[in-house]
Formats: C-alpha cells, sequence, structure tokens
C-alpha cells in the first residue's frame, strides 16, 4: 500500500464503490447509516483523515496567523432544531447566550444555523469568511464530516461523535449525579427508579452511569423499571401521560420506589404531577430530584432538588476553547468538563420509615 491513503483503497478495504466513499466522506447523502459508518470506521484505520490533516495543517502555515483578526470574524453556532434544540429552550437557550457574550466581548460575529440537511450547510454559509464553528446538541456524523472537510474548525457542546474526533465539553455529568445519589442514600433511600432514556443524550447516558456507579458502590441493589429508561422527548404532557400509569401500576404492586432521580428538570416535573395524581406525596413518600437547575425548578411546588449546570459558562467556555483550537490546529483533541453545584430545595428528604429496606 502506497503512503497516500485513496478513496479507492478504503473502498477495496471494506467492499464497497468508490463512489459511495466519496459520498460518505463528503457527507452527502445517498448512503446508508451502516455503510457510512463502515467507511468512516475504515478511513479513520487506514490513516486517510490523518494526511488530510496534515495537508491542511501544512497550508495553513503558510499563511498569516492575523487572518483570524483579518476577514474571518464570524463564528457559526449550529444547533440543529431536532430534540426541541432551539434558542428559545431553558437549557440550549442559555448556552447559545453563554456563546453570544463572548463572541461580543471578542467583537466577533454570531450567525445562527438550525439546518440539519447537508446537502445544503455548504450553501448557508461562507466558508471563507468563518473563522469557526461551535456545534450545540446532537448533530449528525454526516453533517459533522461535511463541516470538516469545508476546513472549518470546531468544536462540541453536550455531543461527540465517536468517528469524528473533536473537542468536547460537558458538564461532569458523571461525578455529579454520583454525588446526588450519595446524597439521598444518606438521606436513608435505598429503592430508586432512574427516569429518562440513556440512549436520548450522550449527558443523560452519563448521569445514568453514575448513578449506577453510586449504587453499586454503596451495595445498594437496583430494580430498574424498563419503561422508565424509554422516556424521552420535551411534551410534558404526553410523558407525564404515560408517568401516570407507570407510577399508578408501581403503587399497587407496592414497587414505588422512595426516590426518583430524574435525568433532567423537565421529567423531574413530569414524575412530581403522576405522583401527585397518583396520591403520592413529594417529598413525604418520595423524593424527587431532577438535573440541570432550569428556571422553573425554583419556582415548583414543591421547588426541586437538582444538579445547578452553569449553561453559559458552557457556551463561553467553548468560545475559549474554538479560538484555542484555531491556534493550534495540531494539539491534542481535548474533553472539557465543567463541575456542577446540587442545589438542595424541597422535593428530597428523608427515606419514609416504613418503607426503607
Amino acid at each position: 500500500m502506497s503512503s497516500k491513503v485513496t478513496m479507492q483503497q478504503i473502498a477495496d478495504h471494506i467492499g464497497v464503490s468508490k463512489f459511495a466513499v466519496s459520498k460518505a466522506l463528503s457527507g452527502k447523502s445517498g448512503v446508508s447509516r451502516d455503510t457510512r459508518e463502515k467507511i468512516i470506521q475504515a478511513a479513520t484505520q487506514l490513516g486517510y483523515f490523518s494526511q488530510k490533516r496534515a495537508k491542511t495543517a501544512a497550508l495553513k502555515a503558510q499563511s498569516d496567523k492575523a487572518e483570524r483578526t483579518g476577514d474571518k470574524d464570524t463564528v457559526i453556532v449550529l444547533i440543529p432544531n431536532v430534540r426541541e434544540q432551539n434558542r428559545q429552550s431553558l437549557y440550549w437557550g442559555r448556552i447559545i447566550d453563554g456563546i453570544a457574550g463572548a463572541l461580543e466581548e471578542r467583537r466577533l460575529g454570531m450567525m445562527i444555523v438550525t439546518e440539519h440537511i447537508t446537502d445544503n450547510f455548504a450553501k448557508l454559509i461562507n466558508p471563507d469568511g468563518v473563522l469557526g464553528l461551535v456545534g450545540v446538541g446532537l448533530i449528525s456524523n454526516q453533517l459533522l464530516l461535511e463541516v470538516r472537510n469545508l476546513g472549518i474548525p470546531f468544536v462540541l457542546v453536550d455531543h461527540e461523535d465517536a468517528l469524528i474526533p473533536s473537542d468536547a465539553l460537558f458538564m461532569n455529568n458523571y461525578e455529579c449525579e454520583r454525588r446526588l445519589t450519595n446524597y439521598l442514600l444518606g438521606n436513608g433511600h435505598r429503592s430508586f427508579q432512574f427516569v429518562g432514556s440513556v440512549r436520548y443524550a450522550r449527558s443523560f447516558f452519563d448521569r445514568w452511569l453514575g448513578f449506577r456507579s453510586m449504587l453499586e458502590e454503596q451495595g445498594v441493589p437496583l430494580h430498574q423499571n424498563p419503561a422508565l429508561l424509554e422516556l424521552e422527548g420535551e411534551n410534558r404532557t404526553e410523558l407525564t401521560e404515560r408517568l401516570g400509569v407507570i407510577a399508578a401500576e408501581m403503587k399497587v404492586s407496592g414497587s414505588l420506589p422512595t426516590a426518583f432521580v430524574c435525568a433532567n428538570d423537565s421529567l423531574a416535573f413530569c414524575v412530581m404531577t403522576a405522583l401527585a395524581k397518583a396520591g403520592v406525596r413529594v417529598p413525604d413518600d418520595c423524593s424527587v430530584a431532577g438535573f440541570d437547575n432550569i428556571e422553573e425548578a425554583a419556582l415548583s411546588d414543591p421547588s426541586l432538588s437538582t444538579v445547578h449546570v452553569n449553561k453559559e459558562a458552557l457556551g463561553r467556555r467553548a468560545v475559549d476553547t474554538l479560538l484555542w483550537r484555531i491556534d493550534h490546529p495540531d494539539g491534542p483533541k481535548e474533553k472539557i468538563l465543567l463541575s456542577g453545584d446540587f442545589v438542595l430545595r424541597q422535593s428530597t428528604g428523608l427515606a419514609p420509615v416504613s418503607r426503607m429496606e
């Protein structure tokens, strides 16, 4: 094999056509998801992307770094309009506020792109005038491929792609959930349920892992209701109805836990509403904890115990990371974790004595 990895070599390696490889690596449609992932994985293993990065770095070295303060003065904020990811969201919107504030302080422009159809992405922007890109939330690897192929430096917030390495920023969801769970254990709770789909977001999965690891560390068995791990979305009416059925069944069967640990605050509000309809008092009969500390958490009745996520700080740190990446294109990729604080409010308390194991 020659030192230069070609598309034909990638095609031969996995038994597809060169045309399919070209489509997949350019981020275009017309290739199935499974085939695209196989092609990206093969390209990574064979060193195709490494040679492209080396070429890009060599070209960049020939240009003056002053370019960053010249014609390129706009940062794209890519937040595909899926899963209720938008500027109006109490979670995602605050992250964008942080990005906007950091860019304004540096006198850089911001362009928000909500497009998630890759064939149109390059037409929406002027790559020659783009300084870099901050991706917020879930972004398909097909779209990330197109961003990389355009040669735009980028960082991701609350998302990472196993096939496309990049700088990424998260809350330290794992450790924060461990601390929250440990607090509940310290209040006598031994019967738990986690609420939220672990496939919905990387942050949900990390919170689930933190929750489980603390229970395992303390030798507390978990009899998880699988239906609660399938709940996702932002439609609170629908979620509350589904939770109402589950809560009623648990109450009748005597399997109601003493504490619900929820993947985010929105799910926690739905749990509290469902429990109230089932005649279960929070926190007297059952404690409920959330995650994110959105504005509603302090105003609900009872007010919600949760983990405070400094959403604006995530956005600001993303801008810092992007500018560092622009100046250090060959530096190692970073995964940055910001710490959060447990906010104790009215929705959590001591485990009911009659139900403590």
